[in-house]
């Protein structure tokens, strides 16, 4: 791997760090069992306290034949325009989830993503981490 590729990877690992480190802040305090908007809220109110960055409910436009379609997926949360994050309040995350994350990752071109399913004992637990397109 280049430099600049070792370079990529350490900040993506920054910010992926960062993201479930707030996470964890949020559900130290609200534990499992609310609504996915409620820990959604919460965790944008805690990344702008550790002032970073990131975009709530980001379009992600589907190209189909060269055309442009609004089909209405949303991110969650993209976070220094990197890595993508997708919040769920769930028993499990699913093949689907991991799936559907995987899509939106290859529609946008980003090549990494976080799965933070708040409905667990321990947040850790509930944390999947997808990578696309380069070996970590």
């Amino acid at each position: 791997m280049s430099e600049n590729g070792i370079k990529l990877v350490q900040e993506i690992n920054k910010t992926t760090e960062a993201v479930i480190g707030a996470a964890i802040e949020v559900h130290k305090h609200l534990g499992p069992g609310l609504l996915e908007s409620a820990y959604e809220e919460c965790l944008c109110h805690e990344l702008n306290l550790r002032n970073i960055s990131f975009k709530r409910q980001v379009p992600l436009p589907v190209i189909y034949k060269g055309t442009k379609l609004d089909c209405g997926y949303r991110i969650d949360l993209l976070v220094n325009n990197e890595v993508i994050v997708e919040l769920k309040s769930v028993d499990s995350i699913s093949p689907i989830h991991e799936a559907q994350a995987l899509t939106y990752m290859r529609l946008g071109n980003w090549k990494v993503g976080l799965i933070i399913n708040f409905n667990v004992p321990i947040l850790v637990k509930g944390v999947k981490r997808l990578v696309l397109g380069f070996k970590e």
